[in-house]
């Protein structure tokens, strides 16, 4: 039976979140599965990975299969690098990613215009106390 690792769609149209699950790869997507390993949400900033790493190195140690995006979440969480070091493998630990800032949005420019408004307030301070 081949084992794989993959995502499956939870949540209304325009807001799904997803369960990182361990299933058989003849089933469903949304199917039937082996085991739950954890969730991705991709609607907060930056998104949401939550999966049990323990579980996710077992799953991997008997051959489970990860599809594309279930490696990458598994990257971002820390699973797949410790797995690839207990192979014996030197493997570097991902750092989160930073937050996204769209340069076109209205609260964006208010949080630039406040930063700038402080920093012009504390350099004429720092002018007047010299």
């Amino acid at each position: 039976m081949p084992v794989k690792i993959r995502l499956a769609q939870r949540g209304k149209k325009k807001s799904r979140t997803y369960r990182v699950v361990v299933a058989d790869s003849r089933s469903p997507r949304d199917g039937k599965f082996i085991e739950d390993l954890g969730y991705y949400d991709p609607h907060h900033n930056p998104s949401k990975v939550e999966i049990n790493v323990d579980k996710a190195v077992s799953w991997l140690d008997k051959g489970a299969q990860p599809s594309e995006r279930a490696q990458k979440l598994l990257e971002i969480s820390g699973a797949w690098a410790q797995w690839r070091s207990s192979k014996g493998e030197v493997v570097s630990i991902p750092t989160p990613p930073e937050e996204k800032v769209k340069s076109s949005s209205k609260a964006n420019k208010k949080k630039e215009e406040a930063t700038q408004e402080e920093t012009s307030e504390e350099s004429s301070e720092e002018t007047e106390e010299e």
